[in-house]
């Protein structure tokens, strides 16, 4: 079989246990010391075998070679079309991801993961390629030698002397679920390049002498043995099921610290290697200092740089705030129980202008942890710390400030002295003066030139003798040299508060941003209520356009620009086919894309999936117009912001989820109880039915007129109450499933009322019914025929639970901007704790009639549910002295006299 994971087979396109449910392709990775130990050949050989088994395989890219054999494989499977790609007058042939995705074979062959796409590709990377063709569902065959895996870079090249620029993060070749050595002897190899099998010639002589020595060779194949071995550990660990002991001392928690020093690559990658050996956790720390913000772009781009290469050799980034980067090291080492620290050393330099030396410092506060240091063997001096040259910049507002200061403490400095205060109080009033100028300035040379400054205005002005940088009192040296350090001190203390104060506000301001969003998300009433809050803080912390796309249907809906106050842009710039397809690509993928991304980099926004535990619930985009990407913090801060807006979002579409259970329950109740009364009570009329017309046919002959018109007036009687019941059915199932169209007309009440009469029971005779108008030309808006059922309904009980000879009046008035109908009758009433029930499905009052039996508590619900749906109100109230009254209120209509 094509793929084996651990010591199991696998079959093409099976269900990934990571994704359940779900296709996921499998990658098996052909790996090799060096080129031309045979990768892409028995790549190819073990396709053909695979051909033969009937599955689909095809080959998506294969690097053209020199080699008759491999280029002979590969002719005689089916070959994928390349991708032509015109870049600066040069065109390239790349692997055409779009078209292997439409294909979409059994398992497709993709040499070199390790290959740096052209411009104008998806990715950057082509291993990026291979992620999306295993994400749906497709098999992956390629090939890779040891010196591209990232973290083993630095070693390849202090072995071979040569830097490998085209690297993969760690975690693909971890990932892989078939790791296949391809080995020959050094000896072979060196063989098959002499021969020119490997390169022409003269490229052969070149290479014999560089990269393919023995001693290289026998190295570089140590490493690939070892590191295939690791993979093969690892996987059989992670197939072994969860440690029994989940003490945090089982598993190794290694930290890097991060920095902008140009040897911290080789520190984290060294980091990774021990995270890997040791199957630990693996934490990338960046400690954020006042002159953090201040340092050079240069300096900003290669933390980046470093922060980016720790994320894709797995690494979790964390960020502190703090001066004292040891002491901040050492407390989030106790607090994430840190076992193990590894550092960079960056030469003499750095100790000289620290007196302590930091792996010293932090020995002292945490001596209970593990700590490596990876000495730096570039150039000492190329290391700048990047708060020295800001805090010695020279600012005209900055130094009118401290000239003023300087000017007012020596005018107050020469009240004193008019005053004959000692030199002890104006020394003080200098060193006043040296911390005013520290908290109202912004760098450090102030604080020193105002120390210095102090002195030497009061030699100046207040020692004898006077105008003069002299001094007679052999005790004033010591006094200046006191007075200097006092100022010194004083000013760098000062300033340092100032930064840590500053700090403790941004630190503070985020903290706030956050606690904010969280309060503003539980507060939102819908989804788009939720996205728009989102957007808001994110760009109230990012101060950069945000734009949002929420999922519809499993689709993308319009994007939501939330642009800043500042902004000039026009929103459209943000609607492009390019801003559309990377939005789309993260929302299939779960994957961040667009600007400062390695796919679809030219788009103008950076784009992250907002997604629960397997969806994603909406798209963020984030506009990039400055082509600087977001700092760690905004990162940090940004991402956390995401997660509770996710949370948020899962929890208003499981509350509508709820919604609908509870209506498809209450649904599914209505519809038992529908059928058990049904059955129950339809039971009765129809074996009365049954029985008497089995009478009238058995007896017809014997029989007498008034017996025969008896059994055909029950007949009627039963026959009426299942029409009747049956138009109730049917108009509350109308009314419940949101059918009932109304054809709303003006209609005069008392032409409504007369019809209803019509059609009322039979037993109307036996009762008194009379209508009362105000107004003959009263009119109402209504749908004729539902009103008419409502009246018919009311007045129908009213017949049915009053005695015979019973009064029963219907009126009709205007009050307002209404008409009032209402039903009222002399009968025994209804007690007041069926009156609040009374509208409710499947209600019936008490009543000791024989024929309560026949009532469903169909009618009055429905009448209600009529009268709801004309926007008014269904009522029921005593009638004085005796009785009951039923009313309900319809939107009057005035009428046209002129018509």
């Amino acid at each position: 079989m094509p793929i084996k994971q651990a010591d199991s087979e696998a079959l093409p396109g099976q269900p990934d246990e990571a994704f359940p449910g779900k296709k996921h392709g499998r990658l098996k990775i052909y790996l090799g010391y060096a080129a031309g130990v045979g990768k892409t050949f028995t790549m190819l050989k073990d396709a053909h075998g695979i051909k033969k088994d009937g599955i689909d395989i095809i080959a998506g890219y294969i690097e053209p070679h020199s080699r008759p054999e491999t280029m002979a494989l590969s002719n005689e499977l089916k070959i994928l079309p390349t991708l032509q790609i015109s870049y600066k007058g040069v065109t390239f042939r790349e692997f055409d991801l779009d078209r292997a995705l439409e294909r979409k074979p059994d398992i497709i062959l993709v040499d070199e993961l390790a290959h740096t796409n052209a411009e104008g590709c998806r990715h950057k990377k082509r291993y990026q390629d291979i992620d999306e063709l295993l994400r749906a569902g497709i098999d992956v065959f390629t090939t890779i030698n040891i010196q591209h895996i990232e973290s083993l870079n630095d070693i390849v090249a202090s072995i071979t002397g040569i830097s490998v620029r085209e690297t993969i993060p760690d975690n693909v070749f971890d990932s892989a679920d078939k790791i296949e050595l391809i080995d020959i002897e050094p000896d072979d190899l060196i063989d098959r390049l002499q021969r020119g099998k490997i390169y022409h010639k003269e490229q052969a002589k070149r290479a014999l002498v560089n990269f393919f020595k023995k001693n290289n060779l026998i190295a570089l194949r140590e490493i690939a043995l070892r590191r295939t071995a690791d993979q093969v550990n690892r996987t059989a660990i992670q197939n072994s099921g969860p440690l029994k002991d989940s003490s945090t001392y089982v598993r190794e928690h290694i930290l890097v610290c991060l920095s902008s020093a140009p040897s911290n690559a080789k520190v984290i990658r060294t980091a990774a290697r021990m995270s890997s050996a040791f199957h630990g956790i693996f934490t990338a720390l960046f400690v954020e200092t006042s002159g953090t913000q201040k340092s050079g772009n240069k300096n900003k781009a290669a933390l980046r740089k470093n922060t980016r290469l720790a994320e894709q050799l797995g690494a979790q980034i964390a960020t502190v705030y703090g001066d004292d980067i040891p002491a901040q090291i050492a407390e989030y080492a106790k607090a994430g129980r840190v076992s193990k620290i590894v550092m960079g050393r960056s030469g003499h330099l750095q100790k000289w202008l620290r007196k302590t030396n930091y792996v010293d410092r932090l020995t002292s506060l945490a001596p209970a942890l593990d700590i490596y240091i990876i000495p730096d063997t570039q150039s000492s001096f190329r290391i700048k710390y990047p708060g020295i040259a800001m805090s010695m910049k020279i600012s005209f507002i900055d130094s009118a400030k401290s000239a003023a200061v300087l000017i007012f403490c020596t005018l107050i400095g020469l009240w004193f002295e008019y005053l004959s205060f000692s030199n002890a109080n104006i020394i003080t009033i200098y060193i006043l003066g040296v911390l005013i100028n520290a908290m109202i300035t912004k760098g450090r040379i102030y604080s020193v030139l105002s120390s210095v400054f102090c002195v030497l205005i009061f030699d100046f002005l207040f020692t004898e003798p006077v105008f003069s940088f002299q001094a007679y009192s052999s005790g004033y040296p010591v006094t200046f040299m006191v007075m200097l350090s006092a100022a010194f001190i004083t000013g760098t203390l000062t300033k340092r508060v100032k930064n840590q104060a500053r700090q403790a506000a941004q630190k503070a301001y985020r903290t706030e941003v956050l606690l904010e969003t969280s309060r503003k998300l539980q507060q939102a009433r819908d989804e788009t209520d939720i996205l728009r809050e989102t957007a808001l803080q994110m760009l109230k912390l990012l101060d950069r356009t945000v734009i949002f796309y929420s999922v519809q249907g499993n689709i993308l809906s319009k994007p939501f620009v939330f642009q800043k106050d500042d902004s000039s842009d026009n929103p459209q710039v943000y609607f492009g086919a390019d801003e559309r397809a990377a939005a789309e690509w993260v929302y299939k993928n779960n994957k961040k894309a667009g600007a400062t991304t390695d796919t679809f980099t030219a788009a103008k926004c950076l784009y992250f999936a907002v997604h629960g535990d397997d969806t994603v619930l909406a798209v963020a985009g984030i506009a990039m117009d400055s082509k600087f990407p977001l700092e760690p913090y905004e990162n940090n801060l940004m991402i956390a912001m995401l997660g509770e807006c996710a949370m948020v979002l899962e929890k208003e579409r499981l509350n509508e989820k709820q919604k609908q259970i509870s209506m498809r329950i209450q649904q599914e109740q209505l519809r038992a109880n529908l059928l058990r009364t049904i059955s129950h009570d339809l039971r009765t009329p129809l074996t009365s039915i049954s029985g008497n017309a089995g009478i009238l046919m058995r007896n017809s002959a014997v029989l007498a007129e008034r017996q025969k018109k008896a059994l055909y007036t029950d007949i009627y009687d039963d026959s009426a109450w299942l029409i009747k019941l049956v138009e109730n059915m049917l108009s509350i199932t109308r009314i419940d499933n949101d059918m009932l169209n109304l054809n709303m007309q003006p209609e005069l009440l008392e032409e409504v009322i007369a019809e209803a009469l019509l059609h009322v029971s039979r037993n109307s005779a036996e009762h008194n019914i009379k209508m009362i108008l105000d107004d003959e030309l009263l009119m109402a808006k209504m749908d004729y025929r539902l009103i008419i059922q409502v009246l018919i309904n009311i007045i129908d009980n009213a017949i049915k639970y009053t005695p015979a000879g019973s009064h029963i009046f219907i009126s009709a008035r205007h009050e307002k901007e209404t008409a009032v109908i209402e039903v009222a009758d002399d009968g025994p009433g209804i007690p007041d704790k069926d009156k609040i029930n009374l509208f409710d499905m499947f209600y019936t009052a008490g009543n000791i009639r024989g024929d309560g039996r026949r009532g469903l508590g169909l009618g009055l619900y429905l009448c209600k549910s009529i009268v709801e749906a004309h926007k008014g109100e269904i009522f029921v109230k005593n009638n004085i002295p005796q009785g009951t009254i039923f009313g309900f209120t319809l939107q009057a209509e005035e009428v046209d006299m002129h018509e």
